[in-house]
């Protein structure tokens, strides 16, 4: 995971210098600075931060991967993969109320949040705990 987390490190680098450089460059127009386009680019620059962070965190408490072994070869990434699971219903669920937690703020209908709220944890709770019971339990 080094490789993918200096991916991601020189493409925070890349942002953080670009970022403010929209900002003053479109700031030179008639109409003022765009903000729009630098919120954008700032919002993709701590993104790309919390992946970097992330990759480089799992990436020294690891183990290499064969893919990241110079002499590594396809046999060494046989054998099983990890847990995959089959279809599910939890997700569109959960998507669904929050979706109408976001209606409920766009609307300001606190009462349909509070719903919302419930549903979600339902949901939530449904899809955490859906391999400890029932036909998938393992």
């Amino acid at each position: 995971m080094k490789v993918e987390a200096w991916i991601f490190g020189v493409t925070t680098v890349f942002l953080v210098l670009v970022s403010p450089a929209y900002w003053f460059i479109t700031d030179a127009g008639d109409s003022g600075a765009d903000w729009t386009g630098t919120s954008a680019l700032v919002m993709t620059t701590l993104l790309c931060a919390m992946i970097t962070l992330y990759l480089g965190f799992h990436a020294n408490r690891m183990d290499a991967r064969p893919e990241d072994l110079k002499d590594g070869e396809i046999a060494d990434g046989a054998g099983e993969l990890g847990f995959f699971p089959p279809y599910s219903w939890w997700p569109l669920w959960c998507a669904a109320t929050l979706s109408l937690m976001v209606f409920a703020l766009a609307v300001l209908a606190w009462w349909l949040f509070i719903i919302g709220i419930v549903l979600g944890a339902l949901a939530l709770s449904g899809w955490i705990f859906e391999y400890y019971r029932g036909v998938y339990a393992h």
